[in-house]
């Protein structure tokens, strides 16, 4: 994403800059927790899962779901989902299975070998929060904050692809 701070003198410059630079920041974030996840998999000696495919594990859980309710979810977008999906059951961590209802449905969950990889994020995600809170870098208050202005932004954009259709 290129924001540009070429902003219209109508528009607050204040405000929209603050905007842009949020946006950015999310940006960078969302590529630093992929880089953070692949990390943490090359320490261990994980190498072939990479960072998009254990978050989905992580994301999928204990669950059983089509890639369809992944993206409804929210948790992913475009056909990187039905392909990451494809792989991960070729490689075994995934199990799946043919919907008995909607037979184009293919429904998937994990394996033994996924639910490993699920427990590596969720370690590693259990052992930041731990940090972030003991270090003082953000408390329950600070991260309580953070999700409400972020759920606002989501809901926001939300509406704003409804009114488009």
């Amino acid at each position: 994403m290129s924001l540009h701070t070429n902003v219209s003198p109508v528009a607050d410059r204040g405000f929209m800059q603050g905007y842009l630079d949020t946006l950015a920041l999310v940006e960078r974030l969302h590529r630093l927790l992929l880089d953070v996840i692949k990390d943490e998999f090359e320490r261990l000696g994980v190498l072939d899962v990479n960072a998009v495919q254990a978050l989905l594990l992580f994301n999928i859980g204990n669950n059983e779901v089509t890639a369809g309710e992944l993206k409804t979810r929210g948790y992913y977008q475009g056909s990187n989902v039905s392909y990451n999906l494809k792989k991960l059951v070729e490689m075994g961590y995934m199990h799946h299975q043919r919907c008995e209802i909607d037979r184009r449905a293919v429904r998937v969950r994990l394996t033994a070998k996924g639910r490993a990889i699920r427990d590596i994020v969720a370690a590693l995600f259990e052992r930041h929060a731990k940090g972030l809170e003991s270090r003082g870098v953000l408390g329950a208050d600070g991260m309580d904050q953070i999700t409400t202005a972020l759920g606002r932004v989501e809901r926001y954009w939300s509406e704003q692809i409804r009114y488009i259709y």
